[in-house]
C-alpha cells in the first residue's frame, strides 16, 4: 500500500511539475489566458448541449425586462466564447465583459453565428470593477458559471446593481381612494422597487 502511494504522489508531482515551474517563473498565467479559450470553446459546446432545455427555460423571459422603446439593453459578465448568445431574444443588445482579451476571437465567431443579437462591444475587465459601463444602462446582466470563480462575490453583485437599471411595476390607476377623483384613461402610477433588479 506504501509503495502504491509513493508511487502515485510521483505520478501527480511529475504532472504537477510543467505547471509549478510555469507558475514559479511567472509564465502560468500568460499560459493560461492563452489556452483557457480553446478549452472553454470545446467545453461550452457539450454544456450547452446537456443544458440546452434549462437555459432555454432560464433565458425565456428576458424579452419582458425591456425598456419602454422595446429594446433589450443585456450585459455578460465572463461572456467566455458567446455560449449563450443562441438563447437570447432577437434584436438584443449585447455588451460582454471578461478579463481575458484572448476570448475575443471566439466571441466574434460566436457573433457571426447569431445574427439576432446587435453586439455592442467587448470590454476587457474584471466584473468586479466595470467602470466602462454606465450607471443604471443595462435591463438584464447574465452570469453564468462566474459568481464561482470571482474574487470578490459581494462587489461584482455590487457592480450588478450599478449598471442595471431600475425596476418598475405597474400599480394600476392612480385614483385608489374613492373620495379621489378618477384619472383620464392611460394615467398609471410606477413604483421603484430599490431592492430587486433584473439579475439572472
Amino acid at each position: 500500500m506504501t509503495l502504491a502511494v509513493l508511487a502515485l504522489r510521483l505520478v501527480v508531482c511529475t504532472l504537477a511539475l510543467p505547471m509549478f515551474l510555469l507558475n514559479l517563473l511567472g509564465l502560468w498565467s500568460w499560459v493560461c489566458k492563452k489556452c483557457f479559450p480553446y478549452f472553454l470553446k470545446r467545453f461550452s459546446v457539450m454544456y450547452n448541449e446537456q443544458m440546452a432545455s434549462q437555459k432555454r427555460e432560464l433565458f425565456s423571459n428576458l424579452q419582458e425586462f425591456a425598456g419602454p422603446s422595446g429594446k433589450l439593453t443585456l450585459l455578460e459578465v465572463g461572456c467566455g466564447t458567446g455560449a449563450n448568445f443562441k438563447f437570447y431574444p432577437p434584436g438584443c443588445r449585447v455588451t460582454c465583459i471578461d478579463p481575458n482579451p484572448n476570448f475575443e476571437k471566439f466571441l466574434f465567431k460566436s457573433v457571426a453565428e447569431n445574427r439576432q443579437l446587435q453586439f455592442e462591444r467587448f470590454v476587457v475587465a474584471a466584473g468586479e470593477d466595470m467602470h466602462q459601463v454606465t450607471d443604471g444602462s443595462v435591463d438584464v446582466v447574465v452570469c453564468t458559471l462566474v459568481l464561482c470563480s470571482v474574487k470578490n462575490q459581494e462587489k461584482i453583485l455590487r457592480e450588478v446593481c450599478r449598471v442595471l437599471k431600475p425596476v418598475y411595476l405597474y400599480k394600476g390607476p392612480a385614483a385608489t381612494e374613492p373620495s379621489e377623483t378618477a384619472p383620464s384613461p392611460g394615467t398609471y402610477r410606477q413604483q421603484q422597487l430599490p431592492s430587486s433588479k433584473n439579475l439572472i
